[in-house]
């Protein structure tokens, strides 16, 4: 039985409450619990798995606090929850049969291009703009197609849930980051059920760490939704590149070969 020390255990707790706080306003919370479940000696699967069942509780959290305020409409959104739901369970499945080069090497440009077109784009604030998809469209491409992503790998999920709800169906920052917790909260759950058959779960860990995240998911949402898009665009920009500097810096990234890094 798998055993952890109490100083471990709080420090597990701090960093869920952490990733909870970034991971509500522009996500990347992963960037946080994943070392640190692997830190506490978890093997991989384990930790993705610990990460998905205490990551459920940080995006409930926020998912709960934007609704509160009106900034989602969770019955309206129940298709495309359920779309990411399905996605996710999917991809979970899928990772135990393919291989994951192909996302370390393309993932860490993707990130920064997304860092470069928040960054470099000026009027990105909280006014909703021009629409590019309509949203039953967008329903049935692109949120499955991230839940996928977010069940077979997951690293900048809300990233990716966040540039297409900007840049396709033209939501301001603020509310698609509202829109983003669900829609991850969603694909959590599908991921995580197939985790749960695949007995790579540690229950209590995991609890520990999730009411740390579910605190400052909480507190994290309830920030943004007062500083807005002054708060999220320069987090969100934050997250991509440090979550693609990690990326490189894993010493199994081809990528890091083909570029001298």
């Amino acid at each position: 039985m798998f055993e952890i020390a109490t100083d471990t255990a709080l420090l597990l707790g701090l960093a869920a409450f952490c990733a909870g706080f970034i991971d509500s306003i522009a996500g990347g919370g992963g960037l946080i619990s994943v070392p640190a479940l692997l830190l506490a000696g978890l093997s991989p699967i384990e930790a993705l798995a610990t990460n998905k069942w205490q990551s459920l509780w940080g995006s409930g959290s926020a998912t709960i606090t934007y609704a509160s305020k009106g900034y989602v409409d969770l019955r309206a959104q129940l298709p495309f929850a359920l779309l990411s739901a399905l996605g996710g369970a999917i991809g979970a499945y899928v990772t135990t049969l393919l291989p994951l080069e192909w996302l370390q090497l393309f993932l860490p440009i993707l990130l920064i291009a997304i860092a470069l077109y928040f960054a470099l784009k000026p009027n990105f604030n909280d006014v909703d703009r021009l629409q590019r998809m309509t949203p039953a469209l967008f329903g049935a491409t692109i949120v499955p197609a991230i839940g996928f992503y977010d069940g077979i790998f997951g690293p900048g999920t809300g990233s990716f849930f966040m540039l297409s709800l900007v840049a396709l169906l033209g939501f301001g920052l603020l509310k698609a980051t509202a829109h983003t917790k669900l829609l991850n909260f969603a694909s959590n759950i599908g991921s995580f059920a197939v985790f749960i058959f695949a007995g790579a779960v540690f229950w209590k860990i995991g609890l520990l760490m999730g009411a740390a995240q579910f605190v400052g998911a909480r507190l994290g949402a309830t920030v943004a939704m007062r500083v807005g898009s002054g708060l999220i665009k320069p987090l969100l920009i934050t997250a991509c590149l440090a979550l693609a500097v990690k990326l490189l810096l894993d010493p199994s990234n081809p990528l890091r070969a083909m570029i001298g890094f």
